[in-house]
């Protein structure tokens, strides 16, 4: 079969691959989108945590065997570690996560648990469906801001995870900032629903959550917090702080890492997708998909987000 395989630092290339096997308790699903995330982009400048060869993809959504739809939790946990049993899945002390440590959808097939398997509902498109993920994330990332109806909240990013972010935090909070570089990205952000885009943050907010995860966006987002203010960091662009650390002592205030989601998160998602507007992806066939990835890493297309169809 056809498959996008992560080859080097930097390269991805369309290859043909042995058909995957579903062994016990594991389901074949012929995909139908597959969308591609920053992490990706960023993550194959390097070898250190993703290995090649590799087939990556884990936000997805296809068909099953017996004609189900559906999408998949790609985090896999053990169900046993005291952060499983505490509720903290996306802690636990084996994870592992289809795309990165299995075989991804970047793919005309992938071999996935049954137990990660998630129905779709009849209202939600299969390109819909493969942005369930990058949602998941958000929700996971919102419920850690603790928001409240009166909360006044910043998004630094207005790339896939930080339009997820907006669209979650709306639920709880109309007072929404969304900031970036790109203006088409700051249109489409105030399209959803955001109160106030700019290119940079005033005043003071509640909660910022960063979506970018750079050493200035770091800074930002724990600068313009008022005191006993929450940022959350989900973005992972780069490993440096970047922030005045007696700022934190003196204003109470709080720094939170946001990593994945637990199954109640993703489940929440999956539910929140059907009522929120999904439908700013592009989608590329998978045949395309290096040219695609080239094209993403090197700035020169502006698609928000990108959804590979085998």
């Amino acid at each position: 079969m056809k498959a996008l395989v992560f080859t080097g630092p930097g390269v991805v290339e369309l290859q043909d691959v042995p058909e995957p096997v579903a062994g016990d308790g594991e389901v074949e699903i012929q995909v139908v989108a597959s969308g591609i995330c920053g992490s990706e982009l960023h993550g194959i400048a390097h070898t250190e945590f993703r290995k090649p060869p590799l087939v990556m993809g884990h936000e997805f959504s296809g068909t099953t065997a017996d004609g189900r739809r559906v999408t998949v939790n790609p985090l896999l946990s053990c169900g046993t570690c005291a952060a499983c049993t505490r509720g903290d899945e996306q802690l636990c002390e084996t994870r592992a996560i289809i795309g990165i440590d299995a075989p991804g959808a970047f793919a005309e097939r992938v071999v996935v648990p049954e137990r990660a398997v998630r129905e779709l509902p009849d209202e939600l498109s299969f390109t819909q469906a493969a942005l369930v993920e990058p949602l998941a994330n958000a929700v996971h990332a919102v419920r850690l801001a603790g928001l409240g109806p009166d909360s006044r909240v910043a998004i630094l990013g207005a790339g896939t995870i930080g339009l997820s972010c907006l669209l979650v935090a709306l639920q709880h909070t109309a007072d929404v900032t969304v900031t970036d570089l790109a203006p088409g990205r700051l249109e489409l952000a105030a399209s959803l629903g955001a109160a106030h885009t700019g290119t940079g943050l005033d005043g003071r907010y509640d909660a910022i959550i960063d979506a970018v995860g750079a050493e200035a966006t770091h800074q930002a987002s724990v600068d313009f917090l008022r005191p006993g203010g929450t940022a959350v960091w989900i973005g992972l662009l780069s490993p440096s702080a970047g922030f005045d650390g007696q700022e934190i002592v003196r204003a109470e205030k709080r720094v939170v890492g946001s990593y994945c989601y637990s199954p109640r998160d993703f489940d929440a998602a999956l539910d929140l997708a059907t009522r929120v507007r999904l439908d700013w992806a592009t989608t590329f066939p998978l045949s395309e998909g290096a040219a695609v990835f080239t094209s993403l890493m090197s700035g020169v297309t502006e698609t928000t987000k990108a959804v590979l169809m085998p």
